[in-house]
């Protein structure tokens, strides 16, 4: 595994943790990644929030009904109001 150093992945494992958490690293790096997890408190939390966000989201409807207003509000907020039905003539 790559000691990248950078402040935002100080152990060099960010890029790995998904994979870990899908199943999709090979046994060899899980078995890696869990000993550095064993002693890496920053990396033990991203991976359990990780685990949380992907089942909270298991759970959510596969699609769900917003009202416009909330819809609209949050196209905009991620300055795509161009994909709101309205702008595209629906």
């Amino acid at each position: 595994m790559t000691q990248t150093g950078h402040a935002t992945d100080p152990c060099g494992h960010l890029h790995e943790l998904s994979e870990f958490i899908d199943g999709e690293l090979a046994p060899e790096l899980c078995a890696e990644l869990e000993q550095h997890m064993a002693g890496c408190n920053n990396c033990r939390v991203v991976v359990d929030t990780l685990r949380r966000t992907v089942s909270l989201y298991r759970t959510l409807p596969a699609d769900p009904d917003l009202p416009p207003d909330v819809e609209e509000r949050l196209w905009r907020s991620f300055d795509m109001g161009e994909l709101l039905p309205l702008a595209k003539g629906k």
